[in-house]
């Protein structure tokens, strides 16, 4: 099943690292943050990716087509004849990477309208390239199936930012400095979607998908949730792209199932 991830925002409140390339490609552990995205699709047997690229896609491709290089042991045969052996067997062997222009500033519904050109399928993983899990994506995907809706949105409860105030009235009754986990749900990303969602998307690159498409699949019926009550982290500050790169460094990260 095909696997579109947006890749080309422009990652305002990380800028620290997006200064110089695109989120999807600062690192944790060693790795851009996308490798860890595709891996874990891949690992549930998911490894065709259409890359939807904008501010910076030029790091992206760079990254793909010098692939083998950044990652392998390497002899080089030096002289009128080159030649350039490379060592290692990697995982990502059967991966394919479709890297799709879509403008630097077109919204995520101009991209996802985009990468669909490149779906053939009726039915085909989306997400952003900023966030990890450990969400079961097959299990979304029998989900989705069972439902007949159009899309089908990871709802997940994302670790507290804040403290927490109990209130009577105007007066505070307790405080708990960042709670484990927020009580609502919001949108984790890692959506299954018919291609049916075309009708919902404005053609102009303007239109963003989290606003009118959303809206509207939600006034149709046509969006549901499939409820995850374990990991799910994003990366929009430099805070947590250090908690994720903690994580890591820890052996013991959620999302590394590989």
């Amino acid at each position: 099943m095909k696997v579109v991830i947006l890749c080309g925002g422009l990652g305002t409140r990380l800028r620290e690292e997006t200064e110089y390339r695109p989120k999807p490609m600062v690192p944790v552990g060693g790795r851009p943050i996308l490798w860890h995205i595709m891996k874990y699709y891949a690992t549930h047997g998911h490894n065709e990716f259409i890359l939807c690229l904008g501010y910076k896609g030029e790091v992206i491709r760079d990254y793909f087509r010098n692939y083998l290089w950044n990652t392998s042991d390497i002899t080089l045969k030096l002289g009128r004849n080159p030649q350039i052996t490379y060592h290692n067997n990697h995982d990502e062997a059967d991966w394919t990477v479709t890297l799709l222009e879509t403008g630097a500033e077109t919204q995520t519904g101009g991209r996802l309208r985009r990468a669909l050109a490149h779906v053939e399928d009726s039915t085909f993983l989306f997400t952003y390239g900023d966030g990890v899990t450990n969400s079961d994506i097959n299990g979304s995907i029998e989900f989705h199936k069972s439902h007949g809706a159009i899309a089908t949105v990871t709802a997940v409860k994302p670790s507290g930012r804040f403290g927490e105030l109990a209130m009577d009235g105007k007066t505070i009754t307790a405080f708990r400095e960042k709670p484990e986990q927020e009580s609502a749900y919001i949108s984790g990303g890692y959506m299954v979607l018919d291609r049916r969602i075309e009708k919902y998307l404005d053609p102009s690159d303007s239109c963003v998908f989290e606003k009118a498409p959303i809206e509207r699949l939600a006034a149709d019926g046509q969006l549901k949730a499939w409820c995850h009550e374990g990991y799910w982290q994003c990366m929009d500050t430099y805070r947590e792209q250090q908690l994720l790169e903690r994580e890591w460094n820890s052996g013991k990260a959620p999302w590394r199932i590989w």
